[in-house]
Formats: structure tokens, sequence, C-alpha cells
């Protein structure tokens, strides 16, 4: 059994998204979003929190490893920076078997079929191990992503990456999520995380690249850990 679970990003459309807000120049190749700056912050960030976070991932790789076996690590296909694809590292929340499991919940409840178009997310997700509930919900799963900052995949803010197949569902804001690196956190989380829709997610990520500055980074940044420590939508 390998480490991590390769995905191939295959999920359901949502509604189409608001119109977008026009874009700036903010993210030439030499400055700006995708400049120097940015990425010295991020990497002063995840390479120490990498050699802090190590005994966690120790400890949270075996609970994961007891509980349903290996792999412990989830790495989904998500779209980057220039419309490249790149695999998106988490530590496993899931049951192993868990696109049937999915298929056949919706197929089963309106309800819930209902909810999974609107949010792309589902409150009481069948796929997901008693384990798993609590990594989520601390956003514990979340943590391998600093990896796919140190690669240069990823920034610490940004906008949240999306499946391939979500591309559609995005309409103008996908012009937003290419200009720039997603990001381990950003204004989606700070602002509502799972209890904000699909369309409102998207505009969050034109809206993040428009407007954005070291300033917001950081911002951003401080508002993340009690945005996690009070969230009521982190499933």
């Amino acid at each position: 059994m390998g480490l991590i679970h390769f995905d191939s990003g295959m999920s359901r459309q949502a509604g189409a998204p608001p119109p977008a807000k026009p874009t700036s120049p903010k993210d030439s190749s030499l400055f700006g979003i995708n400049g120097p700056a940015k990425r010295a912050m991020d990497l002063a960030i995840a390479v120490p929190a990498a050699i802090f976070l190590a005994p966690l991932f120790l400890i949270v790789s075996l609970a994961i490893f007891l509980e349903s076996g290996g792999p412990v690590f989830y790495a989904q296909q998500r779209i980057g920076r220039g419309g490249k694809l790149f695999r998106m590292l988490k530590f496993r929340s899931m049951h192993k078997n868990a696109e049937s499991l999915l298929e056949a919940h919706l197929a089963a409840n309106p309800e819930a079929r209902a909810e999974w178009i609107e949010f792309q997310k589902l409150r009481s997700d069948p796929r997901v191990t008693p384990l798993g509930r609590i990594l989520r919900a601390s956003s514990i799963d979340e943590l391998p992503q600093i990896f796919n900052v140190i690669a240069g995949d990823m920034s610490i803010v940004g906008q949240r990456p999306i499946l391939n197949s979500q591309r559609d569902a995005l309409g103008p804001h996908i012009a937003g999520y290419e200009r720039a690196r997603p990001g381990i956190t950003g204004l989606w989380q700070v602002s509502g995380r799972n209890g904000v829709n699909f369309a409102r997610r998207a505009e969050l990520g034109s809206e993040y690249v428009n407007d954005w500055s070291l300033l917001l980074d950081l911002r951003i940044i401080a508002m993340t850990v009690p945005a996690i420590l009070l969230s009521k939508d982190a499933f």
C-alpha cells in the first residue's frame, strides 16, 4: 500500500458564479502577487513550519494508519498558476472507497445532491472517517500543503485551489484563479468557509487577486487562526 493516494480530481460542477471584477496589473512576473516579496514570505513561513510541525505530522500519520491503514496522504489534482495542474497534498480524511460512497449517497438523497451542487461540500459526508472529521474541523488535514508551498505550487495566502472539473463552473472568475498561486488560506477561509456557496467562493478568489497586497496577506494570516478556532462551517 502506497504512502499517498492519488485522485484524478473529478467532481460535479456548481452553478454559474456572478460576473468577475475587472482585473488589475498587480500580478506582473517581477512585482506584485507573483513577485519575490510574496514568495520570500511564503518560504519564511513554510520552511520553519515544516520543521516545527514534524512531530505532529508523525502522530497524525500514525493515527490515520491505525484507523484505516495506508496511505496517510491524499494527493488530488488541482489548478494552479497559469492553469498548470499540480498535486495538492492533504492528510487522508476519507475512506479509501470515497467516490463510490459519495455517488451512492447522492443517488439516494436528493437533499444531499442539492447541497453538493450548491456548495461542492456536504455537511454530513459519508466519505469522511471519524478521525477525518477531527482533522477537518481543526484544519490539520490541510497542513501537508506546506510542502506544496515550498515546491512553489501554492502560496500561504491565495484563492482556494479548485478541481479541473470545476473550471467551467467558475465562469469569468477562472481568469483570476489562473493569475496567481492558490493558497492554503485566503478570503474564503476567513469569510465563512464551507458556509459560503461555490459562486461566492469564486467571487472571493477574484477579489483577492484584484485587491492583493502584502498587507492583505498579513491580515488574512492574522484572521486565519481565530477563523479556524471559531468556525462552525469546518467539515
